[in-house]
C-alpha cells in the first residue's frame, strides 16, 4: 500500500492547513539558538528527521499541530539536544498559557496576536452582542471595515469592482502593514458610523456660542473623535458683560466646563474623551492659563498649548515687554515681560509636562487653504491643525513591514501609500459625520486625509541603524519625502477621476508654479499611534523604544514579559539570548550597562533614555518637513532634567520650524502609563522590579493622554 504523502496539517480548532516545514526548521533554530548549542544548518538536519519519523506515523487523515511538537521534542532528546528540547517544550508552555489566557478574553484569534493586542481589541473594536459578548475575530474586523470602505467606490463608479477593492484593503490589515484610526475601526460597518479621529471646533464670545460648541463636543466625544479648540477669543476674567451688566469669568473658568462634561462621557462607550486647549501668548489670561493644570486635577481631560507667534519667541529671547490684548476689543490691557512670561511655560512644562507650544506663523505659513481663514487650533495631540468644524481621518504605514533582508522595498512601499490614500478618501464618503457644519468643509471642502506612520524604531533596527544618528535622520527623511511625493502623486490620481478638493480655487495648489491638482488639501500627518501600533506589533510613530524588554500589565492580575521581537531574534541568531538576560534587560529597558551583550548590538539598539532630547527634536523636524498636517512626538525626559533642558528644547523646536512641540520630565505626574524599575514617583503602590508598561501604552506619552 502507498504511503500518504504528507501535504496537510490540522490546526488546534480542527481546521486543514498546507504543512509547512519551514516552520519546523525555525521553531527547532530558536530551541538550539536560545541554548547555545546548534545553528541553521543542523536545525535544517534536525527537521528533515522530524519530517521523516512524521511520515512514517501517519494514520488517516493529517497529523495534529500537537502531535508534531512531540516529535520535534522526542527528535531534540534523542540526537542529544537536552537544553533545547527544555527550552522547546517551556516555549510549548508559554503558548499553551497564551492560548488559555485568550479563552479567558473570550476573543477566537486567528491571527496570531499578542495577548495584550488581543485584550485592546476585546475592549475597543470587536462588535459585542446586547450581553457584552464578543461575536466577531480579529479578522472579521478587518473584513468588516475593508468591506465598508470599499463600497464607497459605488459613489464614484457605479460599476466599480468592490469585491477585488476590498481584498486589497483587507489584506493591508490582516497583514498588518497598514492601520486606519480608531474610530474606523470601531465604527465601520455599523450604525454609527463615525470615522474620525480629529475634530477642531470654534469657541466664539458668548454663552450662545460657548455651550452650542459644548454641545457639538460631546456629540463628536460620543462617537469616537477628539476635540481640539482656541478659547482665545473669550474676553479675559474680570472683562465687562454688557448684557447682564456683570464681569466675565474668564476662558480658563469656561474650559473647566468642557473639562467636566468630558468626563462624563465615555465615547463610543469605549474610551474616555480627550480634548486640546489652546490660548494665544497675548491673552491677558495667560498666566492663569499656563499655571492651570500645576494641581494635576484642572482640566485632566485636556492637553493644553500656548499659542506661540513668533515675535513672542523674538521678544522672550530679548527679555522685552510683551503687550497683553483683550480679544473683545482688540486693545492692549497691560504687558509682561515676555521672557518671564517663558519662564512660566518651561518651569510649569517641568514640573507638570503641560503646556506645550503651538508655533501658529509657522503652521499658517503652511495652510494650504489660507483664503479660507486662519489656523488656530488643532486635534488633542497636535497632529491636525484645523479649520473650524473640520475634521480629518488618520491611518498608519507599519514601515516595520517595509523593509526585507536589511533593505526597503521601496516598490511595496510606493503600492502601499499609493493603496491608504485610496482608503482615506473612500473613508471620507463612507463617514457619517456627526454635524452638517463638518461634513460641508471636510466632504464638501478640504477633504484632508492625513496618511502617517508608526513602525519607524523598528524599522532603523532592521536595517541596522541607531535612532540617535545622523544615519537615522537621513533614513527618516528618505522614508517620509518619499511618502510625501507618492501621496501626492496617489491624490492626483484620485482627482482625475474624481475631482479636486472642492476649495482647490485660491489653494496654495492652485498656481502653474505648484502644479498639483490634489483630491485632498493635505495628505499626512504624523500621528501618535497608540492602540493601533499595540495591534500591529510595532512601535509608535515616529518614537524611538521605550524599552527592549518589559512587563505588561495585560488584565487586573496578569503581567506578562515583552520582548521587542527584532531585539529577540539578533539575541538568538548571535547566540547571547538567555531567559534570565530578558528578565535583566527588563529590569533596565535599555542595555546600558548590561553585560554580554555585542557592542554593534549594544549601539543600535538604543531606547528613549539612551537617547539626548536633541535627537528627538531634530527628528520630529525632519518628519515635518515633509508633512503637510504637522507631527505629534513627545520628547521623553528623565526625572532629573531640568527647566533649562526644556528652554532648550522649545527653543530648537521653533528654530527648526516644528509646527509645535511637547515634553514629558518622567515623575512629573502623579498617575504614569509607564513606570521604570523601582521607581513608581508619589504612588501609593509596591514599586515593581521591572520596566512596566500599561496595556494601552505603545511610546510616546507617558503619561496617558493621547488616546487616538
Amino acid at each position: 500500500m502507498a504511503m500518504m504523502k504528507l501535504t496537510q496539517v490540522r490546526k488546534r480548532e480542527g481546521a486543514i492547513v498546507p504543512f509547512d516545514p519551514g516552520r519546523i526548521e525555525l521553531a527547532i533554530y530558536k530551541a538550539l539558538a536560545a541554548t547555545k548549542t546548534g545553528d541553521r544548518p543542523e536545525a535544517s538536519r534536525l527537521a528533515g528527521q522530524v519530517v521523516a519519523l512524521i511520515q512514517k506515523t501517519l494514520a488517516e487523515g493529517p497529523p495534529t499541530v500537537e502531535s508534531i511538537q512531540d516529535i520535534v521534542e522526542q527528535v531534540l532528546m534523542t540526537q542529544g539536544y537536552p537544553a533545547a528540547a527544555k527550552a522547546y517544550i517551556l516555549y510549548r508552555q508559554q503558548r499553551a498559557e497564551v492560548r488559555r489566557m485568550k479563552k479567558v478574553i473570550g476573543v477566537r484569534d486567528d491571527l496570531k496576536l499578542s495577548i495584550n493586542a488581543i485584550k485592546v481589541l476585546e475592549r475597543r473594536y470587536l462588535l459585542k452582542d446586547e450581553e457584552g459578548n464578543v461575536i466577531e475575530t480579529p479578522v472579521e474586523l478587518f473584513r468588516r471595515v475593508a468591506r465598508a470602505i470599499a463600497v464607497a467606490e459605488k459613489k464614484f463608479d457605479p460599476a466599480a469592482d468592490t469585491k477585488t477593492l476590498e481584498e486589497d484593503f483587507f489584506n493591508l490589515m490582516d497583514r498588518l502593514e497598514f492601520m486606519p484610526n480608531t474610530p474606523t475601526l470601531m465604527n465601520a460597518g455599523t450604525p454609527l458610523g463615525q470615522l474620525s479621529a480629529c475634530f477642531v471646533l470654534p469657541v466664539d464670545d458668548s454663552i450662545v456660542a460657548i455651550f452650542e460648541t459644548l454641545k457639538n463636543m460631546a456629540i463628536i466625544h460620543q462617537s469616537g473623535g477628539g476635540t481640539g479648540f482656541s478659547f482665545t477669543r473669550l474676553r479675559p476674567k474680570g472683562d465687562i458683560v454688557r448684557s447682564t451688566k456683570g464681569v466675565a469669568s474668564g476662558p480658563v473658568s469656561f474650559m473647566k466646563v468642557f473639562d467636566a462634561a468630558t468626563g462624563v462621557m465615555k465615547q463610543g462607550g469605549k474610551r474616555r474623551g480627550a480634548n486640546m486647549g489652546i490660548i494665544n501668548a497675548d491673552h491677558p489670561d495667560i498666566v492663569e492659563f499656563v499655571t492651570a493644570k500645576s494641581d494635576e486635577v484642572t482640566l485632566s481631560n485636556f492637553n493644553i498649548s500656548v499659542g506661540t507667534p513668533d515675535e513672542f519667541m523674538s521678544a522672550a529671547a530679548r527679555g522685552t515687554a510683551w503687550p497683553l490684548i483683550n480679544p473683545r476689543t482688540g486693545k492692549e490691557v497691560k504687558s509682561i515681560n515676555a521672557r518671564g512670561l517663558f519662564d512660566m511655560i518651561v518651569n510649569n512644562a517641568w514640573k507638570t509636562g503641560d503646556p506645550g507650544l503651538i508655533f501658529l506663523d509657522e503652521i499658517n505659513r503652511r495652510n494650504p487653504t489660507p483664503h479660507l481663514g486662519r489656523l488656530e487650533a488643532t486635534n488633542p495631540c497636535g497632529e491636525l491643525p484645523l479649520l473650524p468644524y473640520e475634521s480629518c481621518n488618520l491611518g498608519s504605514i507599519n514601515l516595520a513591514k517595509m523593509v526585507m533582508d536589511g533593505k526597503v522595498d521601496w516598490s511595496k512601499l510606493k503600492r502601499t501609500v499609493h493603496l491608504t490614500v485610496h482608503f482615506l478618501d473612500n473613508v471620507i464618503e463612507a463617514n457619517v459625520f456627526p454635524l452638517p457644519a463638518i461634513e460641508k468643509i471636510t466632504r464638501h471642502g478640504n477633504r484632508k486625509i492625513g496618511l502617517g506612520v508608526m513602525g519607524f524604531a523598528d524599522a532603523l533596527l532592521k536595517l541596522g541603524i541607531p535612532y540617535n544618528s545622523e544615519e537615522a535622520l537621513e533614513a527618516g527623511e528618505r522614508f517620509i519625502r518619499f511618502i510625501l511625493d507618492e501621496a501626492r502623486q496617489a491624490s492626483v490620481k484620485l482627482a482625475e477621476k474624481r475631482g479636486v478638493f472642492p476649495n482647490f480655487p485660491g489653494s496654495i495648489y492652485d498656481s502653474p508654479q505648484a502644479n498639483l491638482r490634489l483630491r485632498n488639501a493635505t495628505v499626512l500627518s504624523i500621528a501618535p499611534t497608540g492602540t493601533i501600533s499595540i495591534i500591529a506589533g510595532c512601535s509608535s510613530g515616529i518614537e524611538p523604544l521605550f524599552a527592549l524588554a518589559f512587563v505588561r500589565n495585560v488584565m487586573e492580575g496578569t503581567r506578562l514579559l515583552e520582548i521587542n521581537p527584532i531585539f529577540e531574534q539578533v539575541a538568538r541568531e548571535r547566540g547571547f539570548y538567555s531567559p534570565e538576560l530578558m528578565e535583566h534587560i527588563a529590569q533596565k529597558g535599555t542595555l546600558r550597562n548590561i553585560p554580554g551583550i555585542p557592542d554593534d548590538v549594544r549601539r543600535v539598539f538604543v531606547t528613549d533614555w539612551d537617547i539626548t532630547p536633541d535627537w528627538h527634536v531634530r527628528m520630529q523636524a525632519i518628519f515635518q518637513k515633509y508633512s503637510d498636517n504637522s507631527v505629534s512626538k513627545t520628547v521623553n525626559l528623565p526625572a532629573e532634567a531640568t527647566p533649562e533642558d526644556i528652554r532648550r528644547i522649545y527653543t530648537l523646536a521653533y528654530e527648526l520650524k516644528c509646527k509645535g512641540i511637547t515634553i514629558y520630565r518622567y515623575g512629573s505626574k502623579r498617575q504614569q502609563v509607564l513606570t521604570l524599575a523601582g521607581h513608581m514617583p508619589e504612588a501609593a503602590v509596591e514599586p515593581s522590579p521591572f520596566v512596566t508598561a500599561e496595556s494601552e501604552y505603545s511610546g510616546g506619552c507617558s503619561y496617558g493622554t493621547c488616546p487616538l
